[in-house]
């Protein structure tokens, strides 16, 4: 076979080949390995992934997190969920990219399920930056056309815990003032593992 297509060949294969970049998020109380989906869901995926190799997590905080003896859903007929939100270094904020388009589940195919990280936004659908969120339970109102936004719009998850969920959980029981972590957790550092 010519070098050539052997080279052409060893290409398509890499193109084949996983596409998922695993980050590690350290706390106090232990690493949270996240699955980043690149393939599925690329501008989230890069999104995020700008702000790691940027160091801007480094120093952030886990700052919110609900379940059922803080959330009550406001209006009420929005399910209650289960996360722990967080983002970048407060000191750094102004180092932060612009908010991008949003990457509706019916697009991707992914699913706000248990163990999954989404971007969090506001009430207009472009409107993520950095803070992310990881689901402790399923729940699919988060999904396009689901009821926890007015505009049905949904969240864009974007990858999912593959080590550490009891870390995640034990950030989630710390104590709170209404939904926010009193006192937040730190984030020592957001890093590439592959």
């Amino acid at each position: 076979m010519p070098v050539s297509h052997l080279l052409l060949l060893l290409s398509l294969l890499s193109v084949g080949a996983s596409a998922e970049v695993v980050v590690r998020i350290e706390t106090m109380f232990g690493n949270v390995d996240i699955a980043v989906d690149v393939d599925r869901a690329p501008i989230t995926a890069a999104n995020f992934l700008k702000y790691v190799d940027a160091g801007l997590y480094d120093g952030g905080r886990f700052h919110r997190a609900t379940r059922p003896d803080n959330y009550t859903p406001s209006p009420p007929n929005r399910p209650a969920m289960e996360i722990i939100q967080g983002g970048i270094n407060p000191a750094r904020r102004a180092d932060g990219f612009p908010p991008i388009p949003l990457e509706r589940t019916s697009v991707t195919g992914l699913r706000h399920v248990a163990g999954v990280v989404s971007m969090a936004r506001g009430t207009a659908a472009d409107t993520a930056t950095s803070d992310i969120f990881i689901l402790l339970d399923d729940q699919p109102s988060l999904d396009f056309g689901g009821r926890r936004f007015d505009d049905g719009q949904g969240g864009a998850a974007f990858g999912r815990v593959v080590a550490g969920l009891d870390v995640v959980r034990k950030i989630q029981q710390q104590p709170v003032e209404g939904q926010n972590l009193r006192p937040p957790v730190p984030i020592v550092r957001v890093s590439r593992l592959k």
